[in-house]
């Protein structure tokens, strides 16, 4: 088991080994004594939820459940005043603790409800997608959607720990596995390049402790210097801006890490040398490097993004393989960034 340890606001661990969700209930055990409100997913609950149910309440807990749809109309304010009320009538206390059993909608979703219920009760991570693994549940970014656009509600609410079982990841259908890719591949691309070649050597094959620790510990050490989001955490976001645009054009129905797939490949070809090798490596997990939606609405689509700030938007230009920068443009110039690196799906 590798242990990456996050000192932020609140101090906390993310646990990374195989066979570690038969362990979840000692490890919550030494977190709290009373109530835990389980949040999972429909897909998730017909996989797991027994079986931590059963591992929680043989240590001592009270244990609640609560199911969401899954998919991210999820990330509703609907689903999220539910959830604050089933925390409510179960009773749940400051000493008590959400269990965020999923991906990352229900990470977010559960995360933002623990962040606001009696001003922030503990929420403990066990991620069951690659994607929420390497990123999602690790740094204290919560949130729920409205109709205009993702993540425009949420907090920052740091976990209490964070628990990665990769053997959970064998259950993942192949489509949402890719989706995490792309998030390694993004990371790997921001930060480091001897994680890129390996993921370049072995594609999808590559060692999944080592790889998920590695994201794991570059987001980390970004969170530590930036926990709240004003500056290098912006790096983060590579991709992000054009992949919610193609999101919210879809509908939702392109997959984040196929949006945030496009959306690197888009801003490697207007800025970066070794683009080729970059959109190579997407191509090898079997990600799209392009869009038929056309750039004026992306751009359009984009304007409604969190990262906006009033006549400007910061993005993050990929420089070389394992280095980046961001770049506070006007928003009159965000049409011109997206052509330049744009490239129709055909």
């Amino acid at each position: 088991m590798n242990i990456v340890k996050v000192n932020a606001s609140r101090s906390y661990e993310v646990k990374i080994g195989r066979g570690l969700l038969d362990h979840i209930g000692s490890e919550v055990k030494q977190l709290t004594s009373g109530k835990v409100l389980i949040v999972t997913d429909e897909t998730v609950a017909s996989l797991y939820l027994a079986k931590v149910y059963r591992l929680l309440t043989s240590e001592g807990l009270t244990v609640s459940t609560a199911s969401v749809p899954a998919g991210e109309s999820s990330k509703s304010v609907e689903c999220y005043v539910n959830l604050l009320n089933i925390l409510a009538a179960k009773q749940l206390t400051r000493s008590d603790a959400v269990v965020a059993l999923g991906g990352g909608v229900v990470g977010d979703l559960a995360g933002f409800a623990a962040a606001t219920y009696l001003r922030g009760i503990p929420v403990i991570q066990v991620p069951t997608t690659l994607l929420a693994m390497v990123d999602s549940s690790v740094g204290g970014k919560t949130a729920i959607d409205l109709p205009i656009g993702k993540n425009l509600v949420g907090a920052f609410h740091q976990p209490s720990l964070v628990l990665c079982d990769p053997d959970v990841l064998s259950t993942l259908p192949e489509e949402i596995f890719r989706d995490g890719c792309a998030e390694v591949i993004k990371t790997a691309i921001l930060f480091d390049q001897a994680l890129f070649s390996h993921l370049r050597e072995h594609g999808s094959d590559f060692d999944r402790e080592y790889v998920i620790t590695r994201c794991v510990e570059c987001k980390r050490d970004v969170v530590c210097r930036d926990e709240f989001d004003t500056g290098e955490r912006q790096k983060l976001n590579l991709g992000h801006t054009i992949g919610h645009a193609v999101e919210a054009l879809s509908g939702y129905t392109v997959p984040h890490g196929q949006a945030v797939a496009i959306g690197t490949a888009i801003m490697s070809r207007a800025f970066c040398p070794q683009k080729d090798e970059i959109l190579s490596v997407l191509e090898k997990f079997g990600l799209p490097t392009a869009t038929d939606y056309p750039p004026e609405d992306l751009a359009s689509a984009a304007l409604s993004d969190k990262k906006r700030l009033g006549d400007s938007v910061t993005i993050v230009v990929p420089e070389k393989i394992g280095s980046c920068c961001l770049k506070k443009i006007p928003v009159s110039e965000l049409l011109t960034v997206i052509k330049a690196g744009y490239k129709p799906w055909n």
